[in-house]
């Protein structure tokens, strides 16, 4: 089919380097230009996921599995290579390649289920965020393609018959990239609009032999159709020729994808193979794997009147040994709906180049700017790619739970159990939203405290972007009705730890502390929540926390989300401690409100008693231990009896993050709270611990410490996290006591022996998946939190308070120091050491001195306790980009 052809118009691509992104960002956010309109929203993982799962047993890896990822339309999203949609996922385009010799097309990345992988899912393939700014108007995609037949059986055959005491089996380790025999695949994307994307594939084949690649850059919609839902059966069409794609959709309108020179055009439907999976008639001749199997294996499964809603261009590459090859793209918006024009011809050449070079330059002015004097080159590449990674990591994320739980019209209703299974108390929830995702692989849904810590980075580059995702969750189709924030996706009713109001403030704060609108509307939520915590998680009213596994998986001796091994309630430290912070929180939230609305007096006084309160029965209770210096769980058995669970953990330093400090500058503003505060201390003393440190600072302003360990207790606990015997590693702080190599703890509960050994790498045990492991390894938000704390205490105390660091060291440092140098034991995880090697990339010879290799970054979930191995999901676990958070705080 061949179309009329006319030049489209082009957004004027020149703009002064060092304000051009600046003004983008300001263009977005006054609803001028919808910068953010389209971007790397297309998840890498779609199936094994909750969404897709129909099973009757909520097996989700085994009822949608990779092999059927190819031929079976997925309900609620899409996932792909390199991809990018737009926010309501319409449309969506990836990078598909073949090496001639996989049976598959390389559309998506592979990896290994919880029961495929010896220790949980796990992605088997590497590629890296290499670049993006906060509107996606440059960004960069790095994947490394074996080129002899890509090992998925020995993968699987080998993780499963590992345990859980041996390593992992990498593709690393199966010999593909020996010889350098791999394609090394860069994508680069440049917007000249909001909705004209400019495209570079570049294909280099590193091996020693000329080689040839199938390189198919496809656009296709969303299957919105199919499912039976009134007035959503209108379907969209592509059309191919002249070697591009057209698309017409209703409410998109019309999108082009051109690509130079002569590629094939290749269409076939959104559509699940039945025939394939089921033997079952489909509803479409040409389906979903229909370019799949044409290309690998020749069929005629390819529409020739080149029709469809999804469609290809074919490039075959054959590139010299050593060589590159690129191909120019381009996606754009070309007229509003109905999208019933002559399609537009698209400029390739001059025009294109000079976007690409302009969007390039901007980039780099902008993280110029962005960058600390103090950071070194190598610290300045962490930091960008940091920040790429969280752009990259953001994916539309859409699950209507009560259309999941009833089922569509026109499918099989689900099983009889899942209006009583996972997830059936959230009814109410109905995301359609671009959401910042741990990891877009191996966590490819939303975590409540993971994203919270996300936004903190986020904020450094997109503070707008940043407070709608803080309040995201705290929105009606979220937030439960009795106040909950949904935890994640395999169970929204978890609990994960409240550190929402922490992370509004410090996007507050870093946006320049002006936006009390935002300040408001997410405290009128966070009331909700608390109120929740102290209805539900405070069983006995004596204001110490259970709380379950808040998200530390298996940092004690048992599964603290499941029932207890022996009757009685658990109370927890970090619980205790994690709720003491949540009320400072929710005071400095209306103190600093109060200046501006008197209204909210009241409400800080609220919160200063009620931590009070909490910081106070943490003692009384017995969950500090004064001859350990420590803080403990402890089960409370129903005789009123308790059993410490004396497992020392991060769970014992978490209460040191609950800090606050109230100034006479404050208190002179807000009298009522300063009566209060007076009144409490004359009449109520035993609360004097937590509310009477006072000192006088050098700005000759008086402040008083709110705090759940006081001065004494600070200096004691602080010992223990310095020890190098015990917390501090050379790469930051371990999460477990490495006493506990020598001395595990052990309980007897029920008949049944618990243990907790320091194990620093992954989990040796299966409690809570056995995917993660709180239980030696460095994780990096929780050090985070402890440097932040030690910021808030060197605030106080200035220079009066200086300690030993590390324990036993005989060297003194101000609290500050120590948050430094905390801070540079983090950092150095990701940095080249006096021997070029950088600590996260272990023992792998490739990744530390391969010249193509070395110095591509990736952010792992957490760190190996000893070496600072990178352990977990590898690509941008959002949290680990706090580093970059770091970085901006102690370089600048």
């Amino acid at each position: 089919m061949r179309f009329r052809r006319r030049k489209a118009k082009v957004a004027e691509a020149v703009t002064p380097a060092g304000d051009a992104e600046h003004t983008r960002l300001a263009q977005a956010n006054a609803g001028e230009q919808p910068w953010r309109a389209w971007g790397p929203y297309l998840s890498e993982r779609a199936w094994g996921t909750v969404r897709e799962d129909y099973s009757e047993h909520g097996t989700a890896w085994d009822y949608f599995p990779h092999d059927d990822a190819r031929s079976r339309t997925y309900r609620w999203n899409e996932d792909g290579m390199a991809g990018i949609c737009d926010d309501r996922q319409t449309f969506s385009f990836a990078l598909a390649l073949w090496n001639g010799q996989d049976p598959i097309l390389k559309e998506r990345m592979f990896g290994l289920g919880g029961d495929g992988g010896n220790h949980g899912e796990d992605v088997k393939e590497y590629w890296w965020y290499e670049d993006s700014t906060p509107t996606h108007s440059w960004m960069r995609w790095r994947y490394h393609y074996p080129q002899s037949a890509f090992p998925y059986d020995d993968l699987v055959a080998v993780n499963a018959a590992r345990g859980r005491d041996e390593t992992e089996y990498e593709l690393v380790d199966t010999g593909v990239f020996d010889d350098d025999r791999y394609w090394a695949v860069t994508v680069d994307y440049a917007k000249a609009s909001p909705t004209d994307m400019c495209i570079v594939v570049n294909v280099a084949n590193r091996g020693p032999d000329t080689a040839t690649l199938d390189v198919l850059p496809t656009l296709w919609f969303r299957n919105t159709w199919s499912w039976g839902l009134p007035g959503r059966d209108q379907k969209p069409v592509l059309h191919g020729g002249d070697g591009r794609l057209v698309g017409e959709h209703w409410v998109l309108g019309q999108i082009v994808l051109q690509g130079e020179g002569d590629p094939t055009v290749l269409c076939c439907d959104n559509e699940t193979n039945t025939q394939r999976l089921w033997g079952l008639p489909g509803r479409s001749e040409y389906p979903k794997d229909g370019i799949n199997d044409h290309v690998v294996d020749g069929a005629d499964t390819v529409n020739p009147d080149m029709t469809g809603t999804k469609g290809a261009l074919h490039y075959r590459l054959t590139v010299p040994a050593g060589g590159e090859m690129w191909i120019r793209l381009r996606l754009t918006l070309t007229s509003p709906p109905p999208g019933d024009e002559a399609a537009p011809l698209l400029d390739l050449g001059r025009d294109f180049d000079k976007v690409i070079a302009a969007r390039r330059t901007e980039a780099d002015a902008y993280f110029t700017q962005l960058t600390p004097k103090g950071a070194s080159r190598e610290e300045a590449a962490v930091l960008r790619k940091a920040i790429a990674g969280l752009m990259w990591g953001k994916q539309f994320y859409h699950f209507d739970v009560e259309q999941w739980i009833n089922g569509d019209p026109a499918s099989l209703p689900p099983p009889p159990g899942r209006k009583h299974g996972r997830n059936s108390a959230w009814w109410h929830m109905n995301s359609f939203d671009v959401i910042s995702m741990p990891d877009p692989w191996e966590y490819p849904w939303y975590a409540a405290w993971d994203l919270a810590f996300h936004c903190v980075s986020l904020a450094r580059v997109d503070p707008e972007f940043a407070k709608q995702q803080v309040l995201l969750l705290l929105r009606e189709w979220y937030m439960h009705p009795n106040g909950q924030i949904p935890a994640y996706e395999w169970a929204f009713g978890d609990v994960n730890p409240p550190v929402h109001a922490w992370a509004a403030l410090r996007v507050f704060e870093i946006d320049g502390g002006r936006d009390y609108d935002f300040l408001a509307r997410v405290m009128h939520k966070l009331l909700l929540n608390f109120t929740w915590w102290v209805n539900r998680k405070d069983i006995n009213g004596n204001n110490v926390f259970e709380g379950g596994f808040l998200g530390l998986d298996n940092v004690g001796p048992f599964d603290r989300s499941a029932a207890l091994p022996v009757a009685g309630v658990l109370e927890q430290s970090d619980g205790t401690g994690w709720m003491a912070m949540y009320a400072l929180n929710l005071l400095d939230m209306a103190v600093r409100l109060a200046e501006h609305d008197r209204a909210y007096e009241d409400v800080a006084t609220k919160f200063f008693e009620h931590f009070a309160y909490i910081a106070a029965a943490a003692y009384h209770q017995g969950l500090w231990d004064d001859e350990d210096s420590f803080f403990y769980d402890q089960l409370r058995l129903p005789d009123g009896s308790t059993v410490p669970l004396k497992v020392r953990s991060v769970v014992g330093l978490l209460p040191l993050a609950a800090t606050t400090t109230l100034s006479s500058r404050t208190l002179g503003r807000l009298p009522e709270l300063a009566a209060r505060l007076r009144w409490f201390l004359t009449n109520k003393p035993a609360y004097a611990d937590v509310l009477g440190a006072r000192r006088l600072a050098g700005d000759g302003l008086k402040r008083r410490l709110l705090s759940m360990v006081g001065p004494d207790q600070i200096v004691r606990i602080l010992a223990r996290m310095l020890d190098e015997e015990e917390f501090l590693s050379q790469y930051g702080l371990r999460t477990l006591s490495r006493r506990h190599l020598d001395k595990p703890f052990s309980v007897e509960l029920g008949g049944q022996e618990f243990t907790v050994g320091y194990e620093p790498a992954e989990s040796t045990s299966g409690l809570f998946g056995g995917n993660s492991n709180w239980r030696g390894p460095i994780w990096m938000p929780t050090n985070y939190l402890l440097i932040s704390a030690l910021r808030d205490y060197a605030a106080f105390f200035g220079d009066d308070l200086v300690i030993e660091h590390p324990t036993r060291s005989g060297k003194k440092q101000t609290l500050t120091e120590v948050a430094d140098d905390l801070s540079d034991r983090l950092i150095s995880l990701f940095v080249p050491d006096a021997w070029g090697r950088r600590p996260m990339y272990g023992a792998c010879e490739l990744f530390q001195t391969h010249p193509d290799w070395k110095d591509l970054i990736v952010f792992p979930e957490y760190f190996h306790g000893d070496n600072g191995a990178g352990l977990g999901a590898w690509h941008q676990t959002g949290w680990t980009a706090l580093v970059a958070d770091l970085i901006l705080t102690t370089r600048r």
